[in-house]
């Protein structure tokens, strides 16, 4: 195998325009409210999507407002979210989240520079960088870019990341292929993501379909070998 190199951002961008002509382009739409999306963020851990969304529902019906949930007895606020899995640690690292932030709404993370706003946000408990970075990219439109399971998988099948890297290191290249530009941030990581549940799958990938084969290193390879 030849040794990994840097992906530029001319093959970012080739990328990119297959994964818009395959699955269309998303709208980047920035939201502001940056304590809802860190809450979400942590109900999405381990869990899929429907899950997710039925766990913060619950939450948002049950308690009127954060600081009803951060005073809560833990129980309640397990109870409330358990669709979403693992109840009761998320319910705890909710809880020690919101404590705390306190009355801090976050929003002058909006107006920080980058560096200094993820680095406040993971500092707060059992938060890290992919949390950190749906907080930046979602709610305020920064460039960042979640890496999840999805993103880190076909970034590294498609030779984005070095073979066995951190998700910390997945996330510094990211950064650095999307030079500032968070309406590219957004929709790459968005394509990845469509990429990875639809063609790219964890098993069996549907590399013989792919759009993005003649740029895969991992694609090529199985052609090789005759898998595909």
């Amino acid at each position: 195998m030849s040794e990994w190199k840097p992906a530029t951002r001319r093959k970012l961008l080739a990328i990119r325009d297959r994964l818009r002509k395959a699955y269309g382009r998303p709208a980047l739409r920035p939201h502001l409210a940056p304590v809802d999306e860190l809450i979400l963020t942590v109900l999405s851990q381990n869990t899929n999507d429907r899950n997710r969304d039925v766990a913060y529902a619950r939450l948002r019906e049950r308690f009127s407002s954060w600081d009803e949930v951060r005073d809560a007895d833990e129980d309640e606020v397990e109870e409330a979210i358990r669709p979403g899995g693992i109840s009761r640690v998320k319910a705890g690292r909710i809880q020690k989240i919101l404590r705390a932030i306190g009355d801090d709404d976050l929003s002058r993370l909006g107006e920080e520079p980058l560096d200094q706003a993820r680095a406040e946000l993971c500092e707060l408990p059992g938060v890290g960088r992919k949390t950190a970075a749906c907080v930046l990219l979602f709610s305020f439109g920064r460039a960042d870019v979640p890496v999840d399971t999805h993103v880190y998988r076909v970034g590294t099948r498609l030779g984005l990341f070095r073979p066995k890297a951190s998700f910390d290191e997945a996330h510094d290249e990211m950064l650095r292929l999307v030079a500032d530009d968070p309406e590219e941030a957004y929709e790459v990581h968005v394509g990845l993501i469509r990429h990875g549940r639809r063609t790219c799958t964890a098993r069996d990938p549907r590399c013989g379909e792919c759009p993005l084969l003649s740029l895969c290193p991992y694609g090529k390879a199985r052609r090789r070998s005759g898998e595909i």
